[in-house]
């Protein structure tokens, strides 16, 4: 008998958990926990991919923080947008 698993089920499933979680760990914290996502360029499956981690982190209760600079940004602005991400207390993760 073959085993059939429902990917949309499990999916819901684990983003249950995730924000029981989340309330929980936002709960002792004191403040819900955060992710930026910092994109350079204009790549359009980017772009989608942001947008889809930014709903689901709308879904489990974390923060989304993005920044976006164009594709001709320099290395220096790079690193000086990171540091900025970096130095926010609001963010717990850079993506």
């Amino acid at each position: 008998m073959a085993l059939r698993l429902d990917g949309k089920a499990l999916a819901k499933t684990l983003e249950l958990r995730l924000q029981s979680q989340v309330q929980a760990a936002s709960q002792a914290a004191g403040r819900p926990p955060g992710l930026a996502v910092l994109r350079v360029g204009d790549d359009p499956a980017s772009a989608v991919y942001v947008a889809n981690k930014e709903k689901a982190c709308a879904r489990i209760g974390v923060e989304s923080y993005g920044s976006h600079l164009p594709a001709d940004a320099s290395s220096d602005q790079v690193l000086r947008a990171i540091q900025a991400l970096n130095a926010d207390a609001r963010v717990d993760g850079i993506l």
